[in-house]
């Protein structure tokens, strides 16, 4: 359904993907389209996420021969939880990745690696 849907209408291979999706899911394909939909709606292109991450992640690779693996577990656990200063999608503003994934707010990233707020305005 997510396919048809990413599909061009009223070409010959979407009339027949809609054809057979609609002859297994029989009544139940409008409900589906509109559900589908919704979901599709809430899911972040993987593409701009990934080109999103490759130009943050450039920044920090030189260091990587000098500091070792451990590095990359602290960039990693920095860049899930640095909060968003802009988005494209206002509901992403000002949360972390973390806390975009999980539907929650998280304390501060210092605060879940063991420091007080005093190390951190």
């Amino acid at each position: 359904m997510l396919s048809l849907q990413a599909g061009e209408p009223n070409t010959p291979e979407y009339c027949r993907q809609e054809a057979e999706i609609r002859q297994e899911v029989g009544e139940r394909f409008e409900g589906l389209r509109v559900a589908v939909g919704e979901v599709a709606e809430g899911i972040a292109r993987a593409s701009s996420v990934i080109e999103n991450l490759n130009r943050r992640l450039r920044t920090y690779f030189f260091l990587r021969r000098r500091l070792g693996p451990g590095y990359l577990d602290l960039l990693r656990f920095f860049l899930n939880h640095l909060r968003f200063l802009r988005s494209e999608r206002a509901e992403r503003e000002g949360k972390s990745p973390a806390e975009i994934l999980m539907g929650t707010r998280h304390p501060h990233r210092m605060e879940l690696l063991g420091f007080g707020r005093a190390l951190h305005n």
